[in-house]
C-alpha cells in the first residue's frame, strides 16, 4: 500500500511542477531558470512543513509517504537543476549558473528550516 501513497503523490507532482515551472517561467525573460528554482523552493518548504507536522504527531507516515516522498519528490528536481546549471556553465554564462547552483541550495535550505520551524510553531 505505501508504494501506492507514493505513485499517487508523484502523479500529482510530476504534472504540477511542470505546470508550475512553465507559468513561472513564461513570465520572466531571462537565462535563469526560474521556474525549476521556484518549484524546488516551494517543495523544499513544503517537505519541511510536512515532516515537522509528522514529527509532532499532527501528520501520519502516510501523510509523509504521499505529499513529502511522492508529491515533493516529483515536484522537486535535481536532474533538470543540474542540468539547467550545465547549460548555463556551457553557454559561459558563469554568474547565473553560479547563482543557481549556490541560490538553490542556500534557498532549498532556508526553506525547509522555515518549514520545519512552522510546523514546530504551529504543531510543536
Amino acid at each position: 500500500m505505501n508504494w501506492l501513497l507514493v505513485a499517487a503523490g508523484a502523479a500529482v507532482g510530476a504534472p504540477l511542477r511542470y505546470l508550475a515551472d512553465r507559468a513561472v517561467q513564461a513570465r520572466h525573460d531571462s537565462v535563469f531558470p526560474w521556474g525549476t528554482f521556484a518549484v524546488n523552493a516551494a517543495a523544499c518548504l513544503l517537505l519541511g512543513l510536512l515532516t515537522g507536522a509528522v514529527l509532532a504527531g499532527a501528520a501520519s507516515e502516510g501523510w509523509q509517504l504521499l505529499l513529502g516522498t511522492g508529491l515533493c519528490g516529483a515536484l522537486s528536481t535535481y536532474s533538470t537543476f543540474s542540468y539547467e546549471t550545465l547549460r548555463l556553465a556551457e553557454r559561459r554564462r558563469c554568474g547565473p549558473a553560479a547563482a543557481n547552483a549556490a541560490g538553490s541550495v542556500l534557498v532549498g535550505f532556508g526553506a525547509v528550516a522555515l518549514g520545519s520551524q512552522a510546523a514546530a510553531g504551529l504543531w510543536g
